[in-house]
């Protein structure tokens, strides 16, 4: 899988979804990362216009928020939880054995476009430590026969 090539009829239709929100920048921006994986450049301009702001405000939206990207991300998107009960419960492992199964660093993408690392501070589900999500689901109590489990499901559903 590779990034979305943007199609305007798509980013146009997900602004008339968010047409006459007062304060529809991040939910647009959500839902145009969710369609092509990131929100490409070339989105911008038609979302300012859009919203009737100016392209800087938008760009400056995007570049705060840690959730959204400019860059194409995998279909999976995996975080590795970086806090302290996570990291007391074997944390370091848990990333350290990820990065080995997919040859990647933190914060890199697989050239295939299946997967994506990314640490975060915390994910709130300390009482499942250690934790990860993929994409939305969480995963907790991780060994690395689980941790190898998941990442086979994932790859396993491309290939259907």
């Amino acid at each position: 899988m590779s990034p979305q090539e943007v199609n305007p009829d798509r980013v146009q239709s997900i602004l008339k979804k968010h047409l006459h929100e007062k304060w529809g920048l991040i939910p647009v921006l959500q839902d145009i990362q969710e369609s092509f994986g990131y929100i490409p450049p070339e989105t911008i301009v038609p979302v300012a216009n859009a919203l009737r702001i100016y392209p800087s405000r938008v760009q400056g939206v995007v570049t705060f928020y840690s959730g959204l990207s400019t860059e194409p991300k995998g279909r999976y998107v995996i975080r590795v939880c970086r806090g302290t009960a996570c990291h007391v419960k074997g944390g370091r492992s848990v990333l350290q054995f990820i990065k080995r199964e997919l040859g990647l660093d933190e914060g890199e993408t697989g050239s295939d476009y299946l997967f994506t690392l990314e640490t975060v501070a915390c994910l709130g589900a300390c009482f499942l430590a250690p934790t990860m999500m993929v994409n939305k689901t969480y995963y907790g109590r991780l060994t690395p026969n689980k941790i190898d489990s998941i990442l086979n499901q994932y790859a396993k559903r491309e290939k259907e």
